[in-house]
């Protein structure tokens, strides 16, 4: 997938993908860290796990808000600015010298993920033909799937060497990076004369098909972490890998991520609600077969991989899929609203999960489960696109 045609993307989508990959790194690096950070800070584990959920509400938090303070601005210059706001609050969590201080870091650090991801989708998608915007939104992402394949990896060891606060200094080191590159790489725009227009954004964002799009991802990638936020006790009890193996496995997983990232995007500009629907099923297919793959040592690893496939091939076309249903009004808040759902998907089937193992069929029924986020996204996305249609003829009358 990795053809002539994403060799000939603009470069400025390399500046978004190195942003895209420090975010990355920032929001995931955590899972690794968690024993060190709680040894320092004096708290338990579970507390310092608290890190992960609390950047993440201020993903959800961030998004809607910093999109609608920022309308109407010039775009390059709101994604300079947000990779400042990257790039001091991951300093300020190197220096952060208690728990409530690094909390407080991570939420500030994270009020510029879903914008960055919002407005950067938007800028992606400008700088490409019409029937290229799904692969330049995958280009960008690719460097969120790097950032879990090698960046996640590679901060751990120096959190563990050099200690975690290393790690923060190494990623504000890759925002400074970033915000050259975007200085350089990305066109320049003019900030709108008319401002922001909130009524005529919100009133986008309030219409059946955008709502029902942005629920589609929040189902649709509700079924991944459902099942990879217990990737461990599943490996380890349910396949009976040594624990040592998951970090190999877990590259496996990253590998599938990059791949069906890029192939998502390809298929997506060419047919998107085929491929919407198709990814969908893909992945609710893929983690049916995992209750049975997760069985043996060997189909395990490559189910690993398949889900990480199935996961991230549906995230450009989701995307895509927003953007179009907002139709040119609130393009960025729609954008920024759907990396808002994405968080909130992988929360929900995180709780789902843990739901799952503590009261009901336990490790062995998780993909199971599983599956019924996809399933139901699946009616959801076919609700949604029969309301655009009927919108569509409506006003064609």
């Amino acid at each position: 997938m990795c053809s002539s045609g994403y060799m000939s993307m603009p470069l400025a989508l390399l500046a978004l993908s190195v942003g895209a990959f420090g975010i990355g790194v920032t929001e995931f690096i955590l899972m690794g860290l968690l024993i060190e950070v709680g040894a320092d800070l004096g708290v338990s584990v579970p507390t310092a796990g608290l890190l992960i959920s609390g950047y993440a509400l201020g993903v959800v938090v961030g998004a809607p808000v910093l999109t609608t303070l920022s309308a109407g601005c010039s775009r390059k210059r709101v994604l300079v600015g947000l990779m400042l706001i990257f790039t001091l609050g991951n300093a300020a969590c190197a220096l952060a010298p208690t728990y409530g201080l690094l909390m407080a870091a991570r939420m500030l650090t994270a009020l510029a993920h879903g914008t960055f991801f919002g407005v950067g989708s938007v800028v992606a998608a400008g700088l490409v033909a019409l029937e290229r915007r799904a692969s330049a939104i995958a280009v960008m992402f690719t460097g969120l799937t790097l950032a879990t394949v090698l960046g996640v990896p590679f901060g751990t060891w120096i959190g563990q060497h050099f200690g975690w606060r290393a790690t923060f200094w190494a990623v504000s080191a890759i925002g400074v990076l970033a915000m050259i590159i975007l200085m350089a790489l990305v066109p320049a725009d003019k900030a709108s004369d008319a401002g922001p227009d909130w009524r005529r954004d919100i009133a986008a964002m309030a219409r059946p098909e955008v709502l029902l799009g942005l629920l589609t991802t929040v189902l649709g990638y509700g079924g991944v972490f459902a099942v990879f936020t217990y990737v461990a006790p599943l490996l380890t009890e349910l396949s009976g890998l040594d624990p040592v193996m998951i970090s190999p496995i877990l590259l496996v997983f990253g590998g599938g991520l990059v791949l069906g990232n890029l192939a998502g995007g390809k298929l997506a500009d060419r047919w998107l609600l085929a491929t919407v629907l198709g990814s969908l099923i893909l992945l609710a297919l893929v983690l049916v077969s995992m209750s049975l793959m997760l069985r043996l040592p060997a189909t395990a690893i490559l189910s690993m991989g398949l889900l990480g496939f199935a996961g991230f091939a549906t995230v450009a076309p989701l995307q895509m899929w927003v953007l179009r249903k907002a139709a040119g009004a609130g393009e960025s808040l729609a954008s920024s609203l759907n990396i808002a759902a994405f968080n909130l998907g992988n929360a929900l089937g995180a709780w789902a999960g843990g739901l799952t193992i503590a009261y009901g069929p336990g490790l062995a029924g998780l993909p199971l489960m599983a599956a019924l986020f996809p399933l139901a996204a699946l009616v959801v996305a076919r609700q949604g696109e029969r309301l655009s249609r009927s919108a569509t003829a409506h006003a064609l009358d």
